[in-house]
């Protein structure tokens, strides 16, 4: 799924282990597309600091802060398609539905938190939507999941996954085109 030029999840998942940010792929992926989505602006090469990521006594060598900016051009990118093409970044579909489920999760708790550190003026006026939304989100956050039967969960995972993506697109749009610009946006 990681064709040439897309950030992936493995990649990601190296990179915060590189980097002991103590989180996963998925929560640092939804860190930063919950702050992109809320409004946030990056100055180049402050990902880490703006999403308050700290490695254990790390510094991110030249590599990590080229993918660091690869993904947060694909995120800025793909929350502001037209054409919908916006995915969280999860564990692969052959991993275990169990880990797939918990980062899925993660990526929420990371999106909730990137949000809120973005605190821009447009969070002031979220239509009620917007707000419903953030609940819907903080509930997914909070989940602790339990697992029975696999193609009824799998099938679960496969809406909960798709009201996830349209949620992120959905508060970007609104959070962005209601401060006047469209930050990342070619016209």
């Amino acid at each position: 799924m990681t064709a040439s030029g897309i950030v992936g999840y493995d990649e990601v998942d190296a990179l915060v282990m590189r980097l002991r940010l103590g989180t996963d792929a998925s929560e640092l992926h939804g860190s930063l597309c919950g702050y992109l989505a809320g409004g946030g602006v990056l100055a180049d090469g402050s990902v880490l600091a703006a999403l308050e990521l700290d490695g254990e006594a790390t510094e991110p060598s030249a590599a990590d802060l080229t993918l660091l900016r690869r993904l947060v051009k694909q995120s800025r990118t793909e929350l502001a398609d037209p054409e919908l093409g916006f995915e969280p970044l999860l564990p692969e579909d052959d991993r275990p539905l169990t880990e797939r489920a918990e980062a899925m999760v993660e990526w929420c708790r990371g999106f909730l938190g990137g949000f809120g550190l973005a605190g821009t003026p447009a969070h002031a006026q979220l239509s009620e939507e917007a707000r419903e939304i953030l609940r819907d989100l903080g509930t997914v956050a909070s989940s602790s999941l339990d697992f029975g039967n696999e193609t009824d969960d799998e099938d679960a995972l496969i809406e909960l996954q798709e009201f996830v993506r349209v949620a992120a697109m959905l508060l970007h749009t609104e959070c962005t085109a209601s401060d006047g610009s469209s930050r990342g946006t070619v016209h």
